[in-house]
């Protein structure tokens, strides 16, 4: 996996923890000690944070930084790692479509099933 790989990764799931913490980018910013382009940078994948910063922006998100390196770098092996894609779209959702897309799932599963 590349490092920029790991940017973009690393930089979405930041967005998605602040958007479901209703936080614009400028509090997350005034939250962390950051500036609101940098976050931006970083939710783009355009900016390698530092490891001080990406601790900051966690602690602002009140996210262990564990939670926020889950599972990077997995399938490595230069094929598509679907449920790491799953995830990390499913992540990108509000509470109530994650429920309804895993609704559907099951509805999809059991269908199959029978």
């Amino acid at each position: 996996m590349l490092m920029s790989d790991i940017a973009k990764i690393l930089g979405q799931r930041i967005r998605n923890y602040r958007t479901n913490q209703g936080l614009s980018q400028e509090k997350l910013a005034e939250l962390s000690g950051c500036h609101p382009t940098y976050i931006g940078q970083i939710e783009r994948g355009e900016k390698n944070a530092t490891v001080e910063s990406i601790e900051k922006i966690a602690a602002a998100l009140n996210v262990s930084l564990s939670k926020l390196f889950e599972k990077i770098g997995i399938g490595e092996d230069g094929g598509r790692n679907i449920p790491l894609e799953c995830y990390e779209f499913l992540s990108a959702k509000t509470k109530e479509e994650q429920e309804h897309i895993f609704r559907i799932l099951m509805e999809m599963d059991e269908y199959k099933n029978n």
